[in-house]
């Protein structure tokens, strides 16, 4: 039996068997049993549902479902973009582009129905950004934590790890080039403008907002060079 068939019947059992997260498999030599194959085909199987977070070994005790994340879909990306961008391909401006053109269509479906709680802690992230630009500290947990409480409104879970895959994947390419330099004053500025668009209720202006935005990494992104990879900018998007 090929190995992908043994892949998709182990996922087809826990499918069927309506197993969670952490849920125990059967024993190797249950699935040898199962699935009418060897025990090398079936460990190789494990192993590849394994790197997919399908599955998780743990070596001792057994086989388990495993977390189920988008981890792996983040470091395809990550070393798609890097490579794209060493062979002089514009690969890291398309990924911009794909954040763009998600955050962009969901803020104008937040435009005026965020709940007040989420607004006043936006509003105190926003603050938090602009009292870090004035100290000189940098930005990044504050954008990130600005981005990831606008969408929680969409009560989303599967959209939120999307979305942070795509932040991961950015940002971890992105700490091994140099870019133009941050306005810090532009950024919170821009942060502002996207959050009092959305409270107004006025879909084109916040997606308006969150392209100006994007618009402004554009610009720095255009002058990338190769960088010293273990040297990790403070800036964030």
């Amino acid at each position: 039996m090929a190995a992908r068939d043994l892949q998709e019947r182990i996922k087809k059992l826990i499918l069927d068997r309506r197993l969670p997260s952490g849920a125990p498999l059967p024993t190797e030599p249950e699935l040898m049993v199962f699935l009418g194959a060897s025990r090398n085909s079936v460990r190789e199987a494990l192993k590849a549902l394994q790197a997919m977070g399908i599955v998780e070994i743990r070596h001792g005790f057994g086989t388990y479902v495993g977390p189920m994340s988008l981890a792996p879909m983040v470091e395809g990306l990550a070393f798609r973009t890097v490579v794209g961008h060493y062979r002089g391909e514009d690969s890291l401006l398309q990924l911009l582009e794909l954040r763009e053109a998600v955050e962009s269509g969901l803020a104008a479906r937040l435009a005026g129905r965020l709940p007040e709680r989420d607004l006043v802690e936006l509003d105190a992230l926003v603050r938090q950004m602009e009292r870090e630009a004035a100290e000189g500290v940098g930005l990044a947990a504050t954008d990130r934590a600005f981005h990831a409480t606008l969408y929680r409104g969409l009560d989303n879970a599967l959209l939120s790890e999307v979305l942070e895959a795509f932040w991961d994947a950015f940002h971890r390419v992105r700490a091994g080039l140099a870019t133009g330099p941050q306005d810090p004053e532009v950024t919170c500025r821009q942060h502002r403008e996207i959050l009092d668009a959305v409270r107004s209720g006025d879909a084109k202006r916040a997606e308006r907002a969150i392209r100006d935005h994007f618009d402004n990494v554009r610009t720095r992104l255009s002058t990338t060079t190769p960088h010293d990879p273990h040297t990790r900018p403070n800036e964030r998007v």
